[in-house]
């Protein structure tokens, strides 16, 4: 549908701060399990966005019919706010959230919302929660923007109703430490062509048995292949893959259906920065797994805005097979995520123009 130029006007509500009276941060954050108290909504209709509103956290109220119920009709994107040794709250590289989550409403015919809406969206709740934004290395506030269909009709197509929600929560990294990695080989998640490339709800949803899976047999994630061939590496459910192989990065190339991660994009520059070669390419799993048992690899780690950094330091197969990797946390894997960290919480200087300060 293209993108919707026009920014809606921000009401805040007179009830927020009583909203955040009460409202502390406990000991333990966790991820994506304490709420500010406190939420950004915009609705669509008769083809536009109306007033934005900026007030407190409450539930929803749409039909047992609407359209993201019914047919998960639902975008989605995530980013951090940072405030380590800040004096004002910071975003990494948001602009690319919203050219994101507007081409993956476009992708399910969505009505876009525009990179001002989204950043005066963002930076609004970013702003009303900077008391608590943590400030330790490693914590942050996490945002949630998304869009849904909120139209009642069963029938199969768009919505003519939408909703745009934007949700703070502060939050350690997801996955700390190192982690073990299942390989899927019998089930696909997405496929070139199909919505691999764009963040949708349904696509998460997709890993949810799987990752079950791989936890009851002590495993973290599962790795995703390709559904033609079940040979070449896509991805893990919620964050990209690279290798280590020889001194060099190898990752899986953006073919369709591999999200196009703001993580990956930033260690790939960040890389070449540093001196390192990356290679954009197709990964055989088997030989991967033959170059970790030969010492050629030593070292792999997955990469999001969740996780940022996490080595992975063993894979595995549904009969047993384990592989386990020299390094998990290897040399290049910690400079890497080092020299991200750094730009992202403010102790490094910015040579990428990554950072968003948010002011006032």
């Amino acid at each position: 549908m293209g993108e919707i130029d026009e920014m809606p006007n921000l009401v805040v509500d007179a009830n927020i701060q009583s909203a955040l009276a009460d409202f502390e941060l406990p000991t333990e954050l966790g991820f994506g399990r304490v709420l500010v108290p406190v939420m950004y909504r915009c609705d669509y209709a008769d083809g536009v966005w109306q007033s934005g509103h900026l007030g407190a956290l409450e539930p929803l109220s749409i039909s047992p019919a609407a359209k993201v119920l019914q047919y998960g009709h639902q975008v989605f994107e995530g980013l951090k706010a940072y405030k380590t040794g800040l004096n004002a709250p910071q975003l990494f590289r948001p602009e690319m959230n919203a050219q994101r989550l507007a081409s993956s409403a476009e992708r399910i015919d969505m009505p876009c919302v525009s990179t001002a809406h989204f950043m005066q969206a963002v930076e609004a709740v970013v702003k009303v929660c900077d008391a608590f934004i943590p400030t330790e290395s490693g914590q942050s506030l996490y945002l949630r923007p998304y869009i849904m269909g909120t139209e009642a009709d069963l029938g199969l197509g768009r919505s003519d109703t939408y909703t745009f929600i934007v949700l703070a929560s502060p939050s350690e990294i997801i996955q700390k430490g190192t982690m073990k990695v299942l390989i899927e080989r019998e089930r696909s998640r997405v496929a070139i062509g199909g919505t691999g490339d764009v963040k949708l709800g349904s696509n998460y949803t997709a890993g949810i048995a799987s990752a079950r899976r791989a936890n009851e047999q002590g495993f973290n994630q599962s790795i995703w292949l390709d559904p033609e061939s079940r040979k070449m590496i896509e991805e893990l459910s919620g964050m990209n893959f690279f290798a280590v192989i020889d001194g060099e990065l190898h990752t899986p190339a953006l073919l369709g259906s591999i999200l196009p991660g703001i993580t990956r994009d930033s260690i790939v520059q960040l890389a070449f920065a540093m001196g390192y070669k990356v290679v954009e390419r197709s990964i055989n799993i088997d030989t991967l797994l033959a170059q970790i048992g030969s010492g050629q690899c030593r070292e792999v780690f997955a990469c999001g805005t969740a996780a940022v950094i996490t080595p992975i330091s063993e894979f595995g197969e549904y009969d047993g097979t384990r592989y386990p990797l020299a390094e998990p946390e290897g040399i290049i894997t910690a400079e890497l995520k080092g020299a991200l960290v750094d730009i992202q919480e403010g102790r490094a200087a910015d040579n990428f123009g990554w950072a968003h300060p948010v002011i006032g």
